[in-house]
C-alpha cells in the first residue's frame, strides 16, 4: 500500500489553516453571528388544532399573514403546535395569529398560550454557551496532557478551537440562524474532533516508542496512514446519519445538523493537518514520549 505524505504540504495547508480561521474571526466581527429567538427575545403562540396539519401548511398561512420568519414547531403532540416570532409581544398578537391559522384551514384552532420571551434569558445563554465552551477546552487540554503529553495537548486544543472558529464563521458568513440548537452542535464537534484527534494522537505516540528508524515528520506520516481508513469510515457513517437528518429531520434541526456537517469535515481535516502539524512545529521527540527510567534501588550495606 502506498504511504501517503502527508506532512510534505503541511506549511501549505498551515496557510491555508490559518486563512480560513482569519477569515472566519474577520466574518464574526463584520456580519456577526444571527442570533435566533433563543438568544434575542420575542412573542410566543401556542395553539392547539383539531386534527394534526402539515407545519409547511401552517408556515405558508402565517407567511401570507404577514409572519414570513415565523419558527413552527409541534410540542408534546401532532396537534400542539408552538410558533415563535422575532418581534415584540402585543396583548392582541395571540388573536392575530390565531385568526392567521384558522383563515389557512378547515380544522378548529384554540388559543393555548401567547407570551413575551425575554432577551435577558437569551443573554445569559450567550454567556453560559461561551463560558461552556471555554471550559470545555481547558478540560481537553488537562485531559490530553495527562493522557500523553504537553504538547499532545496543545495540538488538540489548536484543532479544537479551529474547528469551532470555523463553523462559527461559516454560519457568520452565510447568516444562517444561530440558536441553541447549533450551539449544542457545536459543543458535539468538540467532542467528535477530539475523539478523532486522541485516536490519531494514541498511534504517533506508540510508533515513536516502536519505530526505530525514521525522523519525527517519517513517524507522525506513518501513524496518520495506519488510522486513515478507521478516521475517513467514521467520518462517511456520520455523515450519512446528518445527511437524513438535514433531509428528513424537519426545520428545527438544520441548523443542529449543518453545524455537525461542517464540523465532522472540519474536523477530520484538523486531526490530521491541525493537531499532527503542531507537534512537528513544537519539535516532538521520541525523547518526549519515552517512559521515564526507573531507578535502582541500592540496598544499604551493613
Amino acid at each position: 500500500m502506498k504511504t501517503i505524505n502527508f506532512m510534505g504540504v503541511r506549511k501549505l495547508l498551515a496557510a491555508f489553516s490559518i486563512a480560513l480561521v482569519l477569515g472566519s474571526i474577520a466574518s464574526l466581527f463584520v456580519n456577526k453571528l444571527q442570533f435566533g429567538l433563543d438568544f434575542t427575545g420575542g412573542a410566543l403562540v401556542e395553539v392547539a388544532y383539531s386534527k394534526a396539519q402539515p407545519l409547511e401548511d401552517i408556515r405558508a398561512s402565517l407567511g401570507q399573514a404577514g409572519y414570513p420568519e415565523a419558527i413552527v414547531q409541534t410540542f408534546g403532540s401532532p396537534t400542539d403546535i408552538m410558533v415563535r416570532l422575532a418581534q415584540d409581544h402585543t396583548a392582541t398578537l395571540g388573536d392575530e395569529v390565531l385568526s392567521a391559522l384558522r383563515a389557512g384551514t378547515e380544522a378548529e384552532v384554540s388559543l393555548l398560550r401567547s407570551e413575551f420571551v425575554g432577551a435577558q434569558v437569551g443573554e445569559e445563554l450567550r454567556e453560559q454557551g461561551g463560558l461552556g465552551m471555554l471550559l470545555a477546552l481547558a478540560i481537553v487540554m488537562l485531559y490530553v496532557a495527562f493522557r500523553f503529553q504537553f504538547k499532545f495537548s496543545v495540538g488538540a486544543v489548536v484543532a479544537l478551537a479551529h474547528d469551532v472558529f470555523i463553523v462559527l464563521g461559516v454560519f457568520s458568513l452565510l447568516k444562517l440562524d444561530f440558536d441553541l440548537t447549533v450551539l449544542a452542535a457545536i459543543l458535539a464537534v468538540i467532542g467528535y474532533s477530539l475523539n478523532d484527534t486522541i485516536v490519531v494522537s494514541d498511534r504517533i505516540r506508540e510508533n515513536f516508542r516502536k519505530m526505530r528508524k525514521g525522523d519525527s515528520e517519517e513517524i507522525i506520516n506513518e501513524s496518520l496512514n495506519q488510522t486513515l481508513g478507521r478516521t475517513l469510515m467514521t467520518s462517511l457513517t456520520t455523515l450519512l446519519v446528518l445527511f437524513a437528518l438535514f433531509f428528513f429531520g424537519g426545520e428545527m434541526i438544520h441548523g443542529f445538523a449543518t453545524a455537525l456537517m461542517i464540523g465532522v469535515l472540519v474536523g477530520t481535516y484538523s486531526s490530521i493537518y491541525v493537531a499532527a502539524n503542531v507537534l512537528l512545529v513544537m519539535n516532538i521527540s521520541r525523547e518526549d514520549l519515552l517512559p521515564p527510567e526507573k531507578e535502582e534501588e541500592v540496598d544499604d550495606l551493613p
